[in-house]
């Protein structure tokens, strides 16, 4: 693909998190990457630009391509001009089928942000043979849904003994704002429950499970560890890892993995299931969810000092026969700042780094794993091993 004219192209990058992503490849990217930002709207992307050129000013020149989501035609024609095209405008349900389609018939690889379980498992039926037969790789959920929890554990379990059964609890504990984008996500994610189910049923009759091992990520209720009262997280990091691991052997004959949130005071432990219990309740009304999406809409987020405020600490507690191994990722803003740099980093990654052959439907940990966890440490998220015996 070394005769197309880009390396890379950022679709969305007039939105909020899409210009964050577009300012953190204009300070990080190298100056031979032949990239160029895209969206709908060619006044919009004048305008990021002409942002841009004040960091790095020869991306006065960068180049501006217009395209709309619902418009195939134009969107065949994008992925067909680039290497890498990455993807910030979601929810996914609604805009995102018409560029993954594209990508998967032009052997693109394409990434985006969602952390919509229906859209991945849907996009899993519909494109992933297609991707393999192009080799375009089709990585969703490269922010902080789910990069932390899928290379925190790729980090932890290349420490442990490939011979034994593993089982890892994660324990989220964040602070920092939920982007619109996110919030109208699980929103409707939220609303979609039987025909998320009714797609999952149909990729686990499709795909096939690897011959002697298991993995998997298994609901848990309610517990305490390590200092932490832990609340079961229903999104989809835990099925992401659980991929992970059905695809690479260094997780074991035999993996688990629990996904939680991680809170020390009871009282706020109580208060934030109810609250949870309370959304999904919510988002089943369409009149509440269209009120909800209207106090935090996408496109719209946090000044740069309240995202300096922001940080993300993911602790992994493993054990593999009598080894107890517990680690943890850390960065700053999740919503916003670090997502950004989370699907530059990886985006940069397809385009650059020398990555194992294969196409179709992968994790962040299958399609990227040593080099973007390199990347991701460089860029300043951490990367540490706390405990070990």
């Amino acid at each position: 693909m070394t005769d197309r004219p880009y390396d890379l192209v950022l679709f969305g990058a007039t939105g909020f998190t899409g210009g964050l992503t577009a300012e953190y490849l204009a300070r990080h990217a190298p100056a031979d990457l032949r990239w160029a930002i895209a969206g709908r709207n060619s006044d919009r992307l004048a305008t990021v630009r002409q942002r841009l050129a004040g960091i790095r000013p020869e991306l006065a020149e960068l180049p501006l391509l217009t395209a709309d989501s619902t418009d195939s035609v134009r969107l065949h024609e994008l992925a067909g001009q680039t290497r890498v095209l990455a993807s910030t405008v979601g929810p996914y349900l609604r805009y995102g089928e018409p560029l993954v389609a594209a990508c998967a018939a032009a052997g693109t690889d394409y990434l985006d942000l969602t952390g919509e379980p229906e859209f991945v498992d849907t996009m899993y039926l519909r494109y992933h043979a297609e991707a393999v037969r192009t080799g375009a790789r089709l990585v969703h959920c490269c922010g902080f849904d789910s990069i932390p929890h899928d290379l925190g554990v790729y980090y932890t379990v290349r420490q442990l003994p490939d011979d034994l059964p593993i089982t890892v609890d994660g324990i989220v504990r964040a602070g920092g704002r939920v982007s619109g984008g996110t919030l109208a996500s699980a929103l409707t994610a939220l609303s979609r429950q039987r025909s998320s189910t009714q797609a999952a049923r149909e990729r686990r009759k499709l795909e096939r499970r690897p011959d002697g091992r298991k993995a998997r990520a298994v609901p848990t209720p309610p517990r305490r560890l390590a200092g932490f009262w832990l609340l079961p997280l229903p999104t989809i990091d835990g099925q992401i890892v659980a991929r992970s691991a059905r695809a690479l052997t260094a997780y074991g004959p035999e993996f688990t993995y629990h996904h939680y949130a991680g809170v020390r005071r009871l009282p706020v432990a109580v208060a934030g299931a109810a609250g949870a219990a309370g959304l999904v309740g919510l988002a089943q009304l369409p009149p509440a969810r269209r009120l909800l999406e209207a106090r935090l809409a996408p496109g719209a987020g946090p000044s740069e000092q309240e995202r300096a405020r922001g940080w993300f600490r993911v602790r992994f507690v493993a054990t593999a026969g009598a080894q107890k191994l517990v680690t943890e990722v850390s960065g700053g803003d999740p919503g916003y700042a670090e997502t950004a740099k989370m699907l530059a980093e990886a985006a940069m990654c397809a385009a650059l780094d020398e990555l194992p052959v294969g196409g179709g439907q992968l994790t962040p940990a299958v399609a990227f794993g040593e080099p973007l966890l390199n990347r991701l440490q460089a860029a300043g998220i951490t990367f540490r091993t706390v405990e070990s015996n």
